[in-house]
């Protein structure tokens, strides 16, 4: 087994060369060993306590990997309740609802069609990462000699549609106008979900790539400027209140106002945050660390307490946690919500933008128009080898600045600030720099530039 699969939040790789059947076997008896043993006390007396939700996404060698992963954890003596191929919160959402162990949904997000994996999820849908018993999977599994087993752990295959569909809408305000929506699926796992939770709504969906062939139109990463051209033209052309575009499972979304203009993440998170502070004032919210400012003045404005933390979904639900916090945002497309047990959900952050532009009986521009008073790079990746070396000779060079280092090196200054931080898995660097005006964000972007030298 290739130990470089494992990654810091999942395991992902290329298949069959990188990841395959047997792999799978061993993750999945692995798995069903681990799991179990982080339930404590009462837990371990309920019904689900010794059972494993298992789903899969659109890909080709999707199934196979799941049949493999399941006959693994069924012959560590652990039961398994396949929920089909499904997006990856629903996952989160059959943890809680049959109360297992845990679950494992069989995916590679937003990567390539080549690429699969494993996103591996501990009771209440707490986020298995390399801090939180990944480590200890990996070491169980490449320790097998071999996937032969009996397995003895019951089985049975459960459609959670329904109930899944009730959670979703249960967010959605009445009194819905009617909506015209672009939505790119990305050939992903959108393209079932979507239908499911909307199909008898007053929502009108224009589809684009909602087909499941195990192949991409373009690559499931909303993230990438290119890939938001098909939905941008169809808002256009269409005439749509606003657009989206999903990953490959599904838990990540980007947003196109009504005139096909891209809404960063952060900018999204901060129009939230008058919304989710109404419902519980006062309560702490989320954010990660390269947001704009203006994300920790609307929640200072709106009575909240501002949470910032690391980049990574794992920091960002244990910060959920940890706060109480009612809402969380992430720059890479992810929105985190108390009420969907501090997990991360694309679907019910479309239902919120419904009601925001539902209540505020405005398109999308005007609302977002007052929050782009920043001016904002962009995360930019750098070539660079010596990562610790280069953040720290950033901070010698702007120490006059207030400096911490909570996610690699961040600089404040009063008109501007960067944070520049290590990519975990390449020898990159990951910049963003925000100015109060364009002029301030090219000299400081120029000056950062020339010290960690060619972009990647």
């Amino acid at each position: 087994m290739d130990p470089q699969i494992f990654k810091a939040y999942d395991i992902r790789g290329i298949h069959p060369d990188q990841l395959n059947e047997e792999d799978a076997w061993k993750i999945g008896c692995a798995t069903a060993r681990f799991l179990p043993s982080l339930m404590t006390g009462y837990e371990r007396g309920q019904a689900g306590a010794n059972m494993i939700c298992v789903g899969r996404d659109m890909r080709t060698h999707s199934e196979p990997l799941a049949r493999a992963l399941i006959e693994g954890i069924r012959s560590a003596g652990v039961g398994v309740v396949d929920i089909g191929m499904i997006d990856t919160p629903q996952m989160y959402f059959a943890i809680n609802h049959l109360k297992t162990c845990g679950g494992v949904q069989v995916t590679a997000s937003h990567n390539p069609a080549k690429y699969n994996g494993f996103k591996i999820s501990g009771r209440g849908a707490v986020p298995i990462g390399g801090d939180t018993g990944l480590k200890d999977i990996q070491h169980l599994a490449m320790a097998m000699l071999h996937t032969k087993g009996n397995p003895t752990g019951s089985f049975r295959e459960q459609d959670l549609g329904a109930e899944y569909k009730q959670h979703v809408l249960q967010f959605l305000r009445p009194g819905l106008k009617d909506k015209k929506i672009a939505v790119d699926a990305s050939n992903g796992m959108a393209g079932k979900a979507l239908p499911l939770l909307f199909g008898d709504s007053v929502v009108e969906i224009v589809e684009i790539n909602f087909e499941h062939t195990g192949k991409f139109k373009h690559d499931p990463d909303p993230l990438k400027e290119k890939n938001l051209t098909q939905v941008r033209a169809m808002v256009k052309r269409q005439k749509c209140d606003f657009g989206l575009c999903f990953d490959g499972d599904a838990d990540r979304m980007m947003l196109l106002d009504e005139n096909g203009q891209t809404v960063s993440c952060d900018l999204l998170t901060a129009l939230m945050v008058p919304y989710f502070l109404e419902k519980k004032p006062k309560s702490a919210v989320v954010y990660d660390l390269r947001s704009s400012r203006v994300v920790m003045e609307e929640i200072i404005k709106h009575g909240g307490t501002p949470r910032r933390e690391r980049v990574g979904h794992a920091y960002m639900k244990k910060a959920m946690r940890d706060s109480h916090a009612v809402f969380g945002g992430e720059l890479s497309g992810h929105f985190y919500y108390a009420d969907n047990f501090c997990a991360d959900s694309a679907a019910i952050t479309m239902v919120h933008v419904l009601n925001v532009i539902n209540d505020a009986d405005k398109p999308i521009s005007e609302l977002i128009a007052p929050l782009r008073r920043y001016a904002n790079s962009g995360e930019i990746n750098f070539k660079v080898e010596d990562k610790e070396t280069k953040m720290e000779e950033l901070a010698r060079r702007y120490g006059d600045g207030q400096i911490d280092r909570l996610d690699g090196v961040t600089v404040s200054f009063k008109e501007w600030w960067f944070n520049c931080r290590p990519s975990n898995t390449e020898p990159l660097l990951r910049l963003n720099v925000e100015a109060r005006t364009q002029e301030i964000l090219d000299e400081k972007l120029a000056e950062i530039e020339e010290q960690l030298g060619k972009r990647d």
